[in-house]
């Protein structure tokens, strides 16, 4: 007698295709990991390679990071422009009350603070070691001192303003106390520019290296890859592989250069703090955030895919199965 089987497990089910964005993402997962344990076959040079990438990464963020520091710094040490005006001294109290009010209304200036003779006189005595000396004089040579802010940090208008309270018959001296700091400023600024110049031309040389290591291990995979293209692989696939090595490169090359940034930061802090220590200033050197870095590995990143991908679509074109 024939009797009809049955399955085993009745609840078997056939097995569902998988979803082509499964595989899409699955072979992209398997391909970048790949691609990780082909650098890990030669540690040395890659991470040689990850080295030069890192230096040159590292470079133009530790300048940036040191303008910032020396900005931040020289802000808090009087980044606010002031005037001091040194009044005649045969002036009366009403004179310098009305002069007070005049400038207390321009519309050019922002805050205005006097100085009496005798604040004045009491201050010097503090600071200036001579307090023996200016107490044997008969009479207080100091004169009265307006201290007036700006509403603006711009150097030329600040002059303009200067130029224009100089030719007050009230006033004998007008002194800009921020003309060294407005110097500094400018010297940043080009100092700035001459690191964005820097890191463009560091970051062509990171491509430059990333292209020419790519280079290499297409032309040491030459037949491998002519073997793929035997049997029907497509250029985007073969390619795969390639891009995330530079990706890799990248991403490694900007965790060096953060290794680098950090290091010698940590090591300017003690100098740093002595220094700060002796203007009693509560100054903490600047070093990279958690966004920074971010940043600085996203863009290592990206100049490894860039590099790799010029290189690739170069140099594979060239190989063809003969």
């Amino acid at each position: 007698m024939n009797r009809s089987t049955r399955p085993s497990n009745p609840s078997r089910r056939k097995a569902q295709p998988s979803q082509p964005g499964q595989v899409w993402f699955a072979h992209h997962f398997y391909v970048l990991f790949g691609s990780l344990k082909l650098l890990a076959r030669t540690p040395l040079p890659n991470l040689m390679t990850a080295a030069v990438i890192g230096i040159a990464l590292a470079l133009p963020t530790a300048l940036y990071l040191l303008l910032e520091n020396v900005q931040l710094m020289s802000s808090e040490w009087g980044g606010v422009a002031q005037i001091s005006l040194f009044l005649k001294p045969e002036l009366e109290q009403g004179e310098i009350d009305n002069l007070f009010e005049q400038l207390y209304n321009h519309p050019d200036i922002s805050n205005v603070r006097l100085i009496n003779p005798d604040e004045a006189l009491k201050e010097y005595k503090e600071y200036s070691g001579f307090k023996a000396a200016l107490e044997a004089l008969p009479e207080n040579p100091l004169p009265a001192v307006l201290v007036i802010q700006p509403a603006t940090n711009d150097a030329m208008a600040i002059e303009h303003l200067v130029n224009t309270l100089k030719q007050s018959d009230k006033i004998d001296i007008a002194q800009f106390d921020m003309l060294w700091l407005e110097r500094l400023f400018i010297i940043m600024k080009i100092v700035r520019r001459g690191v964005l110049i820097l890191a463009s031309l560091l970051c062509l040389g990171v491509l430059l290296v990333i292209g020419n290591t790519i280079r290499l291990t297409i032309y040491n995979r030459r037949e491998e890859i002519e073997i793929y293209k035997l049997v029907g692989a497509t250029d985007i696939f073969i390619r795969r592989p390639f891009l995330y090595m530079g990706f890799w490169y990248g991403f490694f090359g900007g965790l060096m250069a953060w290794l680098i940034v950090s290091l010698s930061f940590w090591l300017l802090q003690g100098p740093v703090r002595q220094l700060v220590g002796l203007y009693r200033s509560q100054f903490e050197i600047l070093t990279l955030d958690v966004s920074s870095t971010l940043v600085l590995l996203l863009s290592g990143a990206l100049l490894g895919l860039a590099g790799a991908w010029l290189a690739v679509g170069r140099h594979l074109k060239a190989i063809q199965p003969h």
